[in-house]
């Protein structure tokens, strides 16, 4: 079946569709993680976006029931240079074509991966639309440059739960007890969270309750700690969110934000946010944490970063950069025992240089016990 993706600036590729029909919108963006797709298909912090995979093959593992990182896909689009049909490999019970076309993903192969990624690396990320339907050049352009722009977009109301749970409930596979004392008792506030968060504060002795982005400081304040999750979309639309960490600021409570709630924890301090001009997407960003010189090779997915000059008179240090473009990848507070990190050192998909700082969080909730 023919399928075709076009872009806001009037560019347009034509392949053939390896999943649902349909017609989707959002924003494109490239992802550089050589694998992983599984992981990435099911992170809810790609809602509002169709991902270009840079590496070529996509599909030769097929997926399983292991590596969800969440209940469902969250991407509106999928695209890839060359769909493998005929997945071989030991744990896959499903080829990635019939899941995504099972799950209602729109997906494309067939053309220039290179050429988009170039694009957008160059003129920034932009709206699109992939479809099966309509394949009229004009109309999937015109279509295009009336998706709304991710700035000012709150993506995190469609991604976050609606009740609180245990973590034994909210896990939906590799839920075991993780074999360590659960010790400290952690507030998951759920903006889009990836199963892999809850699993390292596990291993971290964690005891895990997750709430929903818009629980109350009043929920939260009787726990040791609380994580603040990833999650797609505009920081400073998440209003709500912003405003309870405000309040468990004022109460000094330990807290440690990832990604998303990296930003949000800024901006509840009072610094600012921007958006970045094509975002960071990948298992394979080198970022330096300024205390030891230490390099770490991180996974990321964020198109917002926290602006360094504001940080400063909110109070915030600077204690990780990106070294590709010099942007904030963690800080912490001079006073308040909270810090953050806008990669994923729970690494799903990528590398472990950055799991040490579950155990930082952990030391923080000891130093207020």
């Amino acid at each position: 079946m023919r399928a075709k993706l076009a872009l806001e600036d009037g560019t347009v590729f034509s392949g053939e569709s390896f999943g649902a029909e349909g017609e989707k919108t959002g924003e494109v963006v490239f992802q550089t993680s050589m694998s992983g797709y599984q992981e990435i298909l099911t992170d809810p912090s790609y809602r509002g976006q169709i991902v270009t995979m840079t590496y070529p093959h996509i599909g030769n593992t097929g997926v399983n029931e292991e590596d969800f990182e969440s209940r469902k896909p969250w991407v509106e689009g999928f695209v890839a240079r060359e769909f493998c049909s005929s997945p071989s490999n030991h744990r896959a019970t499903a080829g990635l074509g019939g899941f995504l076309h099972g799950s209602g993903i729109v997906a494309i192969h067939g053309l220039d991966t290179r050429a988009i990624t170039r694009k957008l690396r160059l003129q920034g990320a932009m709206n699109g639309v992939i479809s099966t339907l309509d394949l009229d050049d004009a109309s999937h352009v015109a279509k295009a440059k009336a998706v709304p722009s991710m700035a000012g977009l709150d993506l995190v109301r469609h991604v976050t739960g609606d009740r609180p749970s245990h973590w034994k409930e909210f896990v939906t596979h590799d839920g075991a007890d993780p074999g360590v004392p659960l010790r400290h008792r952690v507030a998951l506030v759920d903006c889009g969270v990836k199963f892999n968060i809850v699993r390292s504060l596990l291993r971290s002795g964690c005891d895990v309750t997750v709430f929903p982005a818009n629980a109350s400081a009043e929920e939260l304040v009787s726990f040791d700690g609380v994580c603040l999750s990833n999650g797609p979309g505009d920081p400073g639309a998440v209003t709500y969110t912003v405003e309870t960490v405000r309040g468990l600021l004022r109460q000094g409570k330990p807290i440690f934000g990832i990604c998303l709630g990296h930003q949000i924890l800024g901006l509840a301090l009072g610094a600012r946010t921007y958006k970045l001009k094509f975002g960071h997407h990948g298992a394979n960003h080198p970022v330096k944490e300024l205390a030891t010189g230490r390099v770490e090779i991180t996974s990321q997915n964020h198109g917002f970063a926290v602006e360094e000059s504001s940080l400063g008179a909110a109070g915030g240090e600077v204690t990780h950069v990106n070294l590709n473009d010099g942007t904030v990848e963690g800080f912490r507070h001079r006073s308040l025992p909270v810090a953050s990190v806008q990669y994923h050192p729970e690494a799903a998909p990528g590398p472990h240089d950055s799991a040490p700082l579950f155990d930082r969080f952990v030391s923080l909730m000891k130093g207020k016990a």
